[in-house]
């Protein structure tokens, strides 16, 4: 079988403070793009195999899609089989990668949930049962349950459903350094004890981590400056980074914007060469469809 995993971008995200469980109080927006991965899940006469077309996505247990395939198979009430920690045998799953990785637009996660819903629906998972998978897996999992313009709180994981989003035309543009989720919010958790609460700059509103990770990647922070200089309606960082997007009402004035965003590079040193591309909002009716195998 074959399914989708669409990529998402964080149309704003607060981070509100620390929680006792050491987890950080979120307060942000998702938003589901029509940029996706593709997971072609087979039988076949092996042990679990997991492959992808990006040789740096490990194909080992470090993966979000191994855990997954393992958890659903172990909840579905399947035999353990030692070698493979408990994973599926005879059955292998091929990650097609087009979202880019390390860039805060949620593959891992994403192609996650993908095969936790693919794979429950095959082994007759209540889909109760896989979002708890999820979101034992990750706070940012049981989102891609949902689709189109979602409100999360606590850790991102409490989710409203809003309204969606005026359809929209959306740049990314990846510079060449990969930012860790932990890596963001400890720079965040530094920045603010450093400095008092008045000193601490509110100029960017739509991400609170956008800053503290633009000062150890300043090409993060002039991506954001040439796409609003391009015409963006909102320009971003999405979660932890690098990535960020750029919104926009017409697909030629997107198109417009990632040509020059493209050019920009090619002027600048390798390191803020980026790599950009254009794609569009997804509604929720729309993400059911096509993401809801």
């Amino acid at each position: 079988m074959r399914v989708r995993a669409f990529a998402k971008i964080n149309l704003s995200l607060r981070v509100l403070g620390v929680r006792s469980d050491g987890y950080h109080e979120l307060r942000t927006v998702f938003q589901s793009v029509a940029l996706h991965d593709t997971l072609t899940i087979r039988e076949w006469a092996g042990p679990f195999a997991l492959t992808c077309n990006d040789p740096r996505c490990p194909t080992d247990r470090r993966n979000l899609v191994w855990r997954a395939a393992e958890a659903v198979w172990k909840v579905a009430g399947r035999p353990a089989r030692s070698r493979g920690r408990g994973a599926p045998p005879g059955l292998s799953i091929h990650v097609s990668k087009r979202i880019p990785m390390d860039a805060g637009f949620g593959g891992g996660s994403s192609d996650a949930v993908a095969v936790i819903r693919a794979l429950g629906r095959e082994w007759r998972v209540a889909e109760g049962r896989q979002r708890a998978i999820a979101a034992a897996l990750g706070a940012d999992l049981p989102y891609f349950f949902e689709g189109g313009t979602v409100l999360g709180l606590e850790r991102g994981d409490l989710l409203f459903p809003l309204v969606d989003h005026p359809a929209a035309w959306i740049v990314l543009a990846i510079p060449a350094c990969g930012v860790s989720t932990t890596e963001a919010f400890s720079w965040l958790d530094a920045d603010r004890a450093e400095r008092p609460r008045s000193e601490r700059s509110r100029l960017t509103v739509t991400n609170d981590l956008q800053g503290p990770v633009s000062r150890h990647h300043p090409e993060i922070a002039r991506l954001v400056r040439a796409l609003e200089g391009a015409g963006a309606s909102r320009a971003a960082m999405s979660g932890s980074g690098s990535g960020v997007f750029g919104l926009f009402a017409e697909r030629a004035a997107a198109i417009r914007a990632a040509a020059a965003l493209a050019a920009l590079g090619n002027r600048r040193v390798s390191r803020f060469t980026p790599r950009v591309l254009v794609t569009r909002t997804v509604s929720r009716r729309a993400y059911e469809r096509l993401a809801g195998n």
